[in-house]
């Protein structure tokens, strides 16, 4: 385990400058067998992976272990295998294939419940691989962009190698390490890879629209990234006093922010604070949370505990999901057998708006997939698919053609909800193949 160094005040640059070395020498300490944590999203350290992945031809039966992460991921290729396997905790684009083609291994799992894995070494990690803000006066450098389940891993690594970026983002709140706890530093200044805000199609703006009926003043908001999540975020322009405790935040955000629409200020559980454990998005987003005090990151076992989103009052969940069936359960992580995402913070944040008060919980997704041919409310879901959220959690379903709400109701009312906003040319398919379930009034 890394154990930090007592030093007095002025000696940190000394031991800072003493630990700086180029990313191939830093690659080194990785050895045949270890299992590498990646520092997750946008704050993969990509020059060090680099490194790692040029040291391939030495080394053997090396897991790289990550959430999803952004830019390239080499070490899933197929002729690394015999160096490297993943593990993901979460099924990014950049492995989806590795994972599908059973080179890589998926371990599905709450977000809020990862860093206990760490700490009681159920996962064990033997180097951790993450990207920092330079050090502050104090000898401090930041996690930056992501915060997530990264200290809980830096702690049980028997080896930390930091890229230290000048263009990470200094971020507050449980954001912070100092450089005694670095063993490798790898000086580097680039930017962060960024997702761009996706504009919402017809269909995206029409989930947004009815998204954002539910959503009342004052209430705390937990949303994803994609064009469903700025579709509703477009919306929200005439509400007020809107807060956001999520795991993440993007770009649409920010505009309400600058607005006066998220203000945080009826938020009942970190009042004045928008709560996140990480943000992807523009370089907008990352200058936003540079240094502001407004952002409050904390690690996932914190911003997805339900019990303490659940005391948010009137907070809302907004998750989406691949395919739910006509009873409400919730397919969100694969497609048939076909392995996509992960379970990420979905159920953390279903469980905890649930339990608030005045809470809702809502799935929101278009009626179909593939080009308008499948409809993705179904009779059952496809076989091999794994229920991620299930039927007695969801409390709203909605789609471009309004809004089914379950919580409460009978297996054939919840039927009759989720037909009525599939889409026209599936309804009446999807009720004659229900007329066969016993269950069906």
């Amino acid at each position: 385990m890394n154990v930090q160094m007592k030093l007095p005040e002025a000696s940190w640059s000394e031991l800072y400058r003493s630990r700086v070395v180029s990313a191939d020498e830093a690659a080194k300490a990785i050895k045949s067998g270890d299992t590498v944590y990646v520092h997750s999203n946008a704050a993969a350290p990509q020059i060090v992976i680099d490194a790692m992945v040029r040291r391939a031809e030495e080394l053997r039966k090396v897991t790289v272990l990550h959430l999803m992460t952004l830019g390239k991921a080499d070490y899933a290729g197929a002729e690394f295998a015999e160096s490297f396997k993943v593990h993901a905790l979460f099924i990014g684009e950049n492995v989806r294939q590795a994972v599908n083609e059973g080179r890589a291994d998926y371990t599905p799992v709450f977000l809020s419940e990862i860093p206990r894995l760490f700490d009681s070494r159920t996962i064990p990690i033997d180097v951790c691989l993450i990207q920092v803000s330079p050090p502050d006066s104090h000898g401090y450098c930041s996690y930056g962009v992501s915060v997530d389940c990264t200290i809980s891993a830096r702690k049980q690594a028997r080896v930390v190698i930091a890229e230290v970026n000048k263009q990470m983002p200094r971020t507050l709140g449980r954001s912070f390490v100092h450089v005694s706890r670095l063993n490798y530093i790898v000086e580097t200044d680039h930017p962060l890879p960024v997702l761009e805000p996706e504009e919402p199609s017809d269909i995206e703006t029409a989930i947004g629209q009815n998204v954002a009926s539910l959503i009342d003043d004052g209430a705390t908001l937990q949303l994803g990234i994609g064009a469903i999540p700025n579709a509703v975020l477009k919306h929200l322009g005439g509400k007020r006093e809107l807060g956001v405790h999520s795991e993440m935040l993007s770009d649409g955000i920010v505009d309400l922010i600058e607005q006066g629409v998220v203000t945080n200020d009826a938020k009942t559980f970190l009042p004045g604070k928008v709560a996140v454990s990480f943000v992807m998005g523009s370089k907008r987003l990352y200058d936003f949370v540079d240094n502001n005090p407004l952002i409050e990151f904390q690690t996932t076992d914190f911003i997805n505990d339900p019990f303490i989103i659940a005391q948010n009052d009137g907070m809302t969940a907004v998750n989406s999901a691949l395919q739910i069936d006509v009873t409400g359960q919730v397919s969100a992580d694969s497609v048939g057998t076909y392995l996509y995402s992960g379970f990420g913070g979905q159920v953390d944040f279903i469980r905890g708006a649930s339990k608030a008060r005045n809470g809702k919980a809502i799935i929101a997704m278009p009626s179909t997939a593939k080009g308008g041919t499948i409809s993705r409310i179904c009779c059952s879901l496809r076989p091999g698919s794994g229920v991620v959220t299930s039927r007695g959690d969801v409390h709203y379903v909605v789609t471009e053609y309004g809004i089914a709400q379950l919580n409460g109701r009978t297996l054939s009312e919840r039927m009759r909800a989720l037909i009525s906003i599939a889409h026209p040319d599936f309804r009446n398919e999807l009720e004659k193949e229900c007329r066969s379930l016993p269950f069906f009034r």
